[in-house]
């Protein structure tokens, strides 16, 4: 049962029924796993685009009649092909599937389903019949054996999941098509309310998330994908305006405690999650402000203090307690925390050091020479890293490296330039901000490197770089890039940061603790349940994955909170089936960038008004201000609401 016995997905019909095994064809257009979990294979699955089964013995009538009532129970009845033609199609089936099936029935279901197809509002209704259209297309006979046999059709098991292209982007998986649904209604605190089922910081990612999801959002398949991150935000935002307390329901307190070590973006959504639960958590902080690399990390122009503050200040309303200025390995070891109570500890520290570029020079200790996550955090602090230095020069291509630049002016340097190894295109950096460096004065030079720091009594005076040329594609996909010999070239700085990427201290833990590392000096977990190798120790964020998005960070602390409640309440610590659904539908994936939706376009997303370049450039108060509420429901009406039901037969 490892090759698929039939497919109609995505329009492409593959049929191998009736032919050998080796004359099989594949799938190309479907990557469908061959088990469920370690007990289940996948027998066939069905969902949007069509069907496929692996094993012939799946039921095709009882399969269809499962996933029409899985798409009945999620249509949301606002339009009455969707909602009325759904339960009907339903009953029809289940009649059939029941032995009192009527010839006629075909026909009604062929005709309604292609109705409902044409007439429906939101891509439920458009692509909930199409499977059973493909099945009557290509399934007729087994349609009339039940109908004619008149039996009764035994019931099968299957696993269904709600998903949509967005949501199924997001590593937090959030509720994006139900938040955007309650802005268009006007319903604002309710679709804050459940983007809080899946994160703690909604004003923080309404900022610096690097919106995955609108990269998965349908509506760019028209004109231009929907400003989720901007909507997020404005619901955020509109709490504070209306001078509204959350009415957050936690559960009746527990005995046992947890402890945190670190106040970053999955520290504090693992201690939120938690203390829902009803326990109590106390989260050990080395500085002297909650949110972590959030907090010291991004400039405030891009994330304003007071909004981190804020959140976490909700957090804390649920009971639970920071200690600011406490480094674990220093100010307290993990064998001195769990000999204070705590039955469950997590470790989320982030990647709070630098790597070394490799070039000549930067051991030499030269004053003028700072690794960028220093450099940002002494602003962060609200000083000048190096007042006596004028001109810069920051190495790197990552977010990182555009915050250095860009904050490099608000401090009062004049002369900002950005060296990166490979083009444009190649920088991982978010499009947005290189945009935002770009207008604000950043001189960009691409295809080039360092390989050389000059310095004159012992102060950076410039920087040797060589030219590069892009050759065969490395690890990561991107072209390698190569040095041209003979291309040196000098830039006169004072300032040379590099921000080439982050590394993670983890030298708190001693050998008796009995916590694995990996070769990339990473916390050793199990992917699935964030275990470490002691029992009872979790760990998550930058610590486990490396340097990695804020949203990622805070996802895998809520997922890390699920679990610690299954070891403290003595069951078994494992993936839930909702996760492993999730898993599941993206290696499926739910987003085809190619499809054609055929409907007029020309409707431009909604943007968020910023100060022009010159005067933001200097300023570290907020450069963006959100939207209105007439912007945001207009924004949020440009939804398609593309949900989608999969089934799998297990």
């Amino acid at each position: 049962m490892t090759g698929i016995l039939f497919s109609s997905w995505g329009g492409l019909v593959v049929d191998n029924r009736g032919k050998s095994e080796d004359q099989w064809q594949g799938v190309p257009n479907l990557s469908l796993p061959e088990e469920f979990d370690k007990e289940k294979k996948i027998r066939a699955f069905v969902g949007w685009d069509g069907i496929a089964i692996r094993d012939p013995q799946v039921n095709i009538v009882d399969l269809i009649r499962a996933y029409m009532e899985a798409v009945q129970k999620e249509s949301c009845g606002k339009c009455t092909p969707c909602r009325v033609g759904t339960r009907i199609l339903s009953s029809i089936l289940n009649r059939i599937s029941d032995g009192e099936g009527r010839t006629e029935d075909l026909g009604q279901l062929r005709g309604l389903a292609e109705v409902i197809s044409k007439s429906s509002k939101c891509n439920l209704g458009q692509t909930g019949p199409r499977p059973l259209l493909h099945a009557l297309e290509h399934f007729q006979s087994q349609f009339l054996e039940a109908i004619h046999s008149k039996r009764k059709i035994p019931r099968e098991e299957y696993k269904m999941k709600v998903t949509v292209p967005c949501e199924s982007a997001c590593p937090s998986h959030l509720p994006v098509h139900r938040y955007i649904e309650l802005i268009k209604e006007g319903r604002f605190l309710e679709s804050l309310a459940a983007i809080r089922e899946a994160t703690c910081l909604p004003g923080v990612l309404g900022r610096v998330c690097i919106r995955p999801c609108e990269d998965n959002c349908r509506r760019q398949n028209v004109d231009e994908c929907l400003s989720i991150k901007w909507l997020k935000r404005f619901v955020a935002d509109y709490e504070i305006e209306k001078r509204r307390t959350p009415s957050i329901k936690k559960e009746a307190p527990k005995s046992e405690k947890v402890a945190i070590i670190g106040a970053g973006p999955a520290g504090l959504s693992c201690a939120y999650y938690l203390a829902l639960k009803g326990y109590s958590v106390t989260i050990f902080e080395r500085l002297g402000e909650p949110g972590g690399m959030a907090a010291v990390g991004i400039p405030d122009y891009r994330l304003p203090r007071e909004i981190l503050r804020r959140e976490v200040k909700i957090i804390e309303d649920l009971g639970v307690e920071i200690k600011y200025h406490t480094q674990v390995g220093k100010d307290i070891t993990l064998s001195q925390i769990f000999e204070q109570g705590y039955k469950a500890l997590f470790i989320a520290v982030g990647a709070q050091t630098n790597t070394p570029m490799g070039v000549e020079g930067e051991d030499k200790g030269y004053k003028g020479f700072i690794p960028g996550v220093f450099y940002l955090l002494e602003i962060n602090l609200g000083r000048d890293p190096y007042p006596e230095g004028e001109k810069v020069v920051v190495v790197g291509g990552g977010n990182v490296a555009i915050d250095c630049v860009r904050s490099s002016f608000r401090i009062g340097k004049r002369d900002v330039n950005l060296v990166y190894r490979r083009t444009k295109k190649e920088m991982p950096a978010d499009r947005v901000e290189i945009h935002d460096a770009e207008e604000e004065g950043v001189k960009f030079h691409y295809l080039c490197n360092p390989v050389r720091i000059i310095a004159k009594d012992n102060k950076v005076v410039g920087v040797e770089c060589i030219r590069m040329e892009l050759g065969e594609p490395d690890e990561s996909g991107r072209r390698r890039p190569v040095p041209l010999k003979g291309s040196e070239f000098f830039i006169e700085t004072d300032i040379l940061i590099p921000a080439i990427g982050q590394a993670i201290d983890l030298s708190f833990l001693e050998e008796k603790d009995g916590i694995k590392t990996t070769r990339r000096s990473t916390i050793a977990v199990d992917e699935k349940t964030f275990m470490t190798s002691r029992p009872g120790v979790f760990s998550a964020g930058d610590c486990v994955t490396g340097p990695d998005v804020l949203v990622r960070a805070a996802g895998h602390g809520k997922r890390a909170a699920e679990k610690i409640d299954l070891f403290l309440r003595g069951l078994e610590v494992k993936e839930s089936e909702e996760e492993r659904l999730e898993a599941l539908m993206e290696k499926i994936k739910v987003y085809n960038k190619e499809e054609k939706i055929g409907l007029p376009g020309g409707q431009k997303r909604a943007t968020l008004p910023m100060l022009p370049p010159e005067t933001r450039k200097w300023t570290f108060d907020e450069v963006e201000s959100g939207f209105t509420i007439p912007v945001a429901q207009k924004e949020a009406e440009r939804c398609l609401r593309c949900v989608r039901v999969g089934l799998f037969a297990v």
